[in-house]
């Protein structure tokens, strides 16, 4: 306890502890500013996410609309296409019997 420092000392010590204190205060401050920054990249990157799983659901969805889009067409393509099977058939089978029926004029029946 007889063991007393010096003004010089204490100002020293003062000094250092001042300086430690605003080293500490600057740092802080970098790493708030970094913190900041990470908060805004999460929210930008959960952003993103949330985005992408929209478009995954939009693009599901699409896909099934196109799939009842192609039912549907290749139904009504495949009704035109019956449609003049049928015709040429008709036309075919018309044809033939004229045949015939001019063949068989000319043999007489």
């Amino acid at each position: 306890m007889d063991e007393y420092i010096t003004r010089n000392e204490h100002e020293e010590f003062c000094r250092r502890m001042e300086s430690e204190n605003n080293r500490l205060e600057d740092e802080n401050n970098r790493q708030n500013k970094r913190i900041t920054l990470l908060e805004e990249t999460v929210r930008q990157i959960n952003e993103l996410t949330v985005s992408v799983k929209e478009m995954a659901v939009n693009m599901a969805n699409m896909l099934e609309e196109q799939k009842k889009q192609g039912e549907r067409l290749g139904a009504l393509e495949g009704k035109d296409g019956k449609m003049w099977q049928k015709v040429t058939e008709h036309a075919v089978t018309a044809i033939v019997g004229a045949v015939i029926c001019y063949m068989l004029m000319h043999v007489g029946l």
